[in-house]
Protein backbone atom coordinates (compact mmCIF):
# COMPACT_ATOMS: atom_id res chain seq x y z
CA UNK A 1 0.00 0.00 0.00
CA UNK A 2 1.08 3.63 -0.98
CA UNK A 3 2.08 5.61 2.07
CA UNK A 4 -0.14 8.06 0.71
CA UNK A 5 -2.92 5.44 1.07
CA UNK A 6 -2.16 4.71 4.59
CA UNK A 7 -2.19 8.64 5.46
CA UNK A 8 -5.48 8.73 4.71
CA UNK A 9 -6.76 5.37 5.68
CA UNK A 10 -5.18 6.26 9.04
CA UNK A 11 -6.86 9.94 9.26
CA UNK A 12 -9.97 8.26 8.07
CA UNK A 13 -9.94 5.77 11.14
CA UNK A 14 -8.56 8.38 13.36
CA UNK A 15 -11.91 10.23 12.62
CA UNK A 16 -14.44 7.39 12.78
CA UNK A 17 -12.71 6.59 16.45
CA UNK A 18 -13.20 10.43 16.99
CA UNK A 19 -16.50 10.49 16.10
CA UNK A 20 -17.52 7.68 18.29
CA UNK A 21 -16.60 9.02 21.42
CA UNK A 22 -18.13 12.89 20.29
CA UNK A 23 -20.37 12.67 23.08
CA UNK A 24 -17.76 12.24 25.69
CA UNK A 25 -16.00 15.10 24.48
CA UNK A 26 -17.82 18.22 25.25
CA UNK A 27 -15.25 19.92 27.78
CA UNK A 28 -13.69 23.57 27.74
CA UNK A 29 -10.34 21.86 28.28
CA UNK A 30 -10.92 19.34 25.53
CA UNK A 31 -12.23 22.28 23.35
CA UNK A 32 -9.09 24.19 24.03
CA UNK A 33 -6.42 21.67 23.71
CA UNK A 34 -7.92 20.86 20.28
CA UNK A 35 -7.23 24.10 18.89
CA UNK A 36 -3.92 23.99 20.03
CA UNK A 37 -3.21 21.22 18.92
CA UNK A 38 -4.35 22.27 15.59
CA UNK A 39 -2.36 25.49 15.79
CA UNK A 40 0.51 23.61 17.01
CA UNK A 41 0.23 21.20 13.61
CA UNK A 42 -0.40 24.41 11.29
CA UNK A 43 3.03 25.73 12.05
CA UNK A 44 5.01 22.71 12.43
CA UNK A 45 7.61 23.85 10.24
CA UNK A 46 7.89 26.62 12.30
CA UNK A 47 5.82 29.12 10.38
CA UNK A 48 2.19 29.21 9.32
CA UNK A 49 1.28 30.57 5.50
CA UNK A 50 -2.29 32.14 5.07
CA UNK A 51 -2.90 28.99 2.83
CA UNK A 52 -2.05 26.32 5.55
CA UNK A 53 -4.00 28.34 8.33
CA UNK A 54 -7.23 28.28 6.05
CA UNK A 55 -6.87 24.88 5.19
CA UNK A 56 -6.48 23.90 9.18
CA UNK A 57 -9.30 26.24 10.07
CA UNK A 58 -11.92 24.94 7.10
CA UNK A 59 -10.86 21.10 8.30
CA UNK A 60 -11.70 22.47 12.28
CA UNK A 61 -15.33 23.82 11.00
CA UNK A 62 -16.04 20.77 9.09
CA UNK A 63 -14.51 18.28 11.47
CA UNK A 64 -17.70 16.40 13.74
CA UNK A 65 -16.48 16.44 16.90
CA UNK A 66 -15.56 19.39 16.99
CA UNK A 67 -19.46 20.91 16.07
CA UNK A 68 -19.71 20.62 19.82
CA UNK A 69 -18.27 23.83 19.77
CA UNK A 70 -19.64 27.17 18.38
CA UNK A 71 -17.96 27.25 15.22
CA UNK A 72 -16.51 31.34 15.95
CA UNK A 73 -15.43 30.39 19.75
CA UNK A 74 -12.91 27.68 17.99
CA UNK A 75 -11.73 30.41 15.21
CA UNK A 76 -11.01 32.34 18.05
CA UNK A 77 -9.26 30.15 19.92
CA UNK A 78 -7.48 28.86 16.93
CA UNK A 79 -6.45 31.95 16.19
CA UNK A 80 -4.82 33.09 19.57
CA UNK A 81 -2.58 29.83 19.53
CA UNK A 82 -1.64 30.71 16.01
CA UNK A 83 -0.75 34.09 16.91
CA UNK A 84 1.23 32.81 19.94
CA UNK A 85 3.20 30.41 17.78
CA UNK A 86 3.77 33.92 14.70
CA UNK A 87 5.27 36.01 17.74
CA UNK A 88 7.58 33.94 19.35
CA UNK A 89 7.53 29.57 17.97
CA UNK A 90 9.50 28.38 21.05
CA UNK A 91 7.97 30.12 23.69
CA UNK A 92 4.57 29.55 21.61
CA UNK A 93 4.97 25.84 21.53
CA UNK A 94 6.08 25.98 25.17
CA UNK A 95 2.50 27.41 26.02
CA UNK A 96 0.58 25.61 23.63
CA UNK A 97 2.25 21.59 25.16
CA UNK A 98 1.29 22.92 28.27
CA UNK A 99 -2.25 23.76 27.23
CA UNK A 100 -2.76 20.28 25.56
CA UNK A 101 -1.61 18.67 28.77
CA UNK A 102 -4.55 20.08 30.50
CA UNK A 103 -6.22 16.57 29.33
CA UNK A 104 -3.88 14.44 30.30
CA UNK A 105 -6.25 13.47 33.24
CA UNK A 106 -8.50 12.67 30.64
CA UNK A 107 -7.50 9.86 29.01
CA UNK A 108 -10.49 9.57 26.24
CA UNK A 109 -9.74 13.29 25.77
CA UNK A 110 -5.88 12.99 25.97
CA UNK A 111 -6.34 10.29 23.15
CA UNK A 112 -8.77 11.94 21.19
CA UNK A 113 -6.47 15.14 20.81
CA UNK A 114 -4.12 13.31 19.37
CA UNK A 115 -5.87 11.82 16.99
CA UNK A 116 -7.27 15.25 15.84
CA UNK A 117 -3.09 16.00 15.46
CA UNK A 118 -2.97 13.31 13.23
CA UNK A 119 -6.46 13.59 11.82
CA UNK A 120 -5.17 17.22 10.40
CA UNK A 121 -1.79 16.34 10.30
CA UNK A 122 -2.62 14.10 7.26
CA UNK A 123 -6.07 15.81 5.81
CA UNK A 124 -3.49 17.10 2.87
CA UNK A 125 -1.81 13.26 2.40
CA UNK A 126 1.13 14.04 3.65
CA UNK A 127 1.83 13.77 7.57
CA UNK A 128 5.24 14.95 7.43
CA UNK A 129 8.09 15.19 9.24
CA UNK A 130 7.76 18.25 11.50
CA UNK A 131 4.20 17.28 11.97
CA UNK A 132 4.94 13.88 12.90
CA UNK A 133 7.50 15.51 15.41
CA UNK A 134 4.73 17.74 17.05
CA UNK A 135 2.45 15.81 17.58
CA UNK A 136 4.94 13.43 19.08
CA UNK A 137 5.61 15.70 21.93
CA UNK A 138 1.87 16.60 22.43
CA UNK A 139 1.76 12.47 23.29
CA UNK A 140 4.41 13.31 25.45
CA UNK A 141 2.74 16.05 27.24
CA UNK A 142 -0.51 13.80 27.55
CA UNK A 143 1.10 11.23 29.03
CA UNK A 144 0.64 8.89 26.06
CA UNK A 145 3.57 6.90 24.27
CA UNK A 146 3.68 8.41 20.52
CA UNK A 147 4.28 4.09 19.91
CA UNK A 148 0.73 3.78 20.48
CA UNK A 149 0.19 5.68 17.50
CA UNK A 150 2.91 4.82 15.48
CA UNK A 151 5.02 7.67 15.70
Amino acid sequence: MALWDRIKDSATSMQTQLNAKKNDLKSGAFRDASMAMCALVAAADGSIDASERQRVAALIMTNDVLQNFPAEDLQTRFNDYCQKLTADFDFGKVAILQTIGKVAKKPTEARAVIQIGIVIGGADGDFDADERAVVREACFAVGIAPTEFDL
